[in-house]
């Protein structure tokens, strides 16, 4: 996604979705994914298959990381597929799901598949909503979403 709004900033914050797709050697279903989870956390829209990047779009690609990482983490909790995983991680018995639970989670709000699930936890785990302990397969809150509450059984942070 955000090779995709660098390149759309490139072409002016407006473009043809299949010039866009040309130009990063793609078929334009291939982008698609991309471009709707940008649509999604609004920092594109898409009209008549042309997307024009938002200000919140443009605010993203000027951030430092760190910025960015903010960001897209206040976008993120938005989306009823992150708050989902979020409030079921803050229910679960010791505050952990397992990646079946995970898969559930995404089989129910969003189309199923392993490479949803692995972006679910990469986007999760780059904008510190929460962690991932690859050995046990498990989802644990985020360091700050801890701080001041009792330490996490097995959190492995």
């Amino acid at each position: 996604m955000m090779g995709l709004l660098v390149l759309l900033k490139d072409h002016g914050g407006a473009e043809d979705l299949a010039l866009l797709a040309d130009d990063l050697e793609l078929e334009l279903d291939e982008i698609l994914p991309s471009v709707e989870f940008a649509e999604a956390l609004g920092f594109l829209a898409v009209s008549e298959g042309r997307a024009v990047m938002t200000e919140p779009g443009k605010a993203l690609l000027s951030g430092t990381i760190k910025t960015r990482r903010s960001q897209l983490r206040e976008r993120l909790q938005t989306l009823k597929l992150f708050s989902q995983i979020l409030k079921s991680l803050e229910s679960s018995p010791g505050h952990r799901l397992t990646g079946d639970m995970v898969f559930e989670i995404v089989s129910r709000i969003s189309l199923p598949s392993d490479d949803a699930v692995k972006n679910v936890i990469n986007w999760g785990r780059f904008t510190n909503l929460f962690h991932y302990d690859a050995e046990e397969n498990v989802l644990l809150p985020s360091r700050s979403r801890t701080k001041g509450k009792a330490p996490l059984p097995n959190a492995g942070v």
